[in-house]
């Protein structure tokens, strides 16, 4: 894969499970990551406060970047806000709940997209990606969380397929001036969950294990890369085979 050297790239929520990965991965391959989060890392130089459903955050953050380094090369929206009820089945989710998940994910990417591609184009330059699921794609096995007191929310499946389409809409409006945008799909991802759904999910996936965030770190800095600057519009799935069936 070509170098990210010197690339600036934004990663949102750059403080979480797949965030720190991420931002670690592509630091490893030359990039200056800015990890932009609510909760900030005192100790790392490039960690920035950001908050997704907030314009004038966001347009706060990209005008401090580029009087800093004159460009935003790459951004990351990979941010997951949600309500303290999140992972509520659907006939306990409330529509305040609803609208309000809505609201601060589907129309946080919404904000951070308008705001850097906006900035992109003025460049000629850039690339956005959109974390997205497997769930924005197919519906939910509900097998899988037999035995667990886990399930998937239904504002997710929502969220997620309308950031695949969003995305796709993007790259169309920008492509006209270099800009690419892309999203990534991740499988379910091991995070020290219930042993039977750790069981119930690997005996369905064809690679017979939960992704780790190692895995999906290297197909965001593809993405991010040269190698793939004729790549736009595109969901990149990222799921050991689990849409395959």
């Amino acid at each position: 894969m070509r170098t990210l050297e010197g690339k600036i790239i934004v990663v949102t929520g750059g403080a979480g499970l797949l965030g720190k990965e991420i931002v670690s991965y592509l630091r490893s391959k030359g990039a200056i990551v800015i990890s932009a989060d609510i909760k900030q890392d005192g100790d790392d130089p490039h960690s920035r406060s950001l908050d997704i459903g907030s314009e004038s955050s966001i347009q706060g953050l990209v005008d401090t970047l580029i009087k800093e380094f004159g460009r935003v090369d790459g951004w990351v929206n990979n941010a997951y806000p949600r309500t303290s009820d999140w992972g509520n089945k659907l006939e306990d989710t409330p529509l305040e709940s609803w609208r309000k998940n809505v609201d601060m994910h589907l129309n946080g990417y919404f904000i951070c997209s308008k705001i850097i591609l906006e900035q992109m184009k003025k460049q000629g330059s850039g690339s956005l990606i959109s974390m997205a699921s497997i769930y924005g794609m197919v519906g939910p096995d509900f097998t899988i969380y037999e035995g667990t007191t886990m399930t998937t929310p239904p504002a997710y499946a929502a969220i997620k397929g309308g950031l695949i389409n969003f995305s796709r809409y993007l790259a169309a409006y920008y492509g006209p001036f270099n800009v690419r945008v892309n999203c990534v799909s991740p499988g379910g991802i091991f995070d020290h969950q219930a042993e039977s759904f750790v069981q119930n999910y690997t005996r369905k996936v064809p690679l017979r294990r939960l992704g780790t965030p190692g895995d999906i770190s290297p197909a965001i800095a593809f993405l991010l890369s040269d190698d793939s600057a004729y790549i736009t519009g595109h969901n990149l799935v990222v799921d050991g085979g689990w849409t395959s069936i």
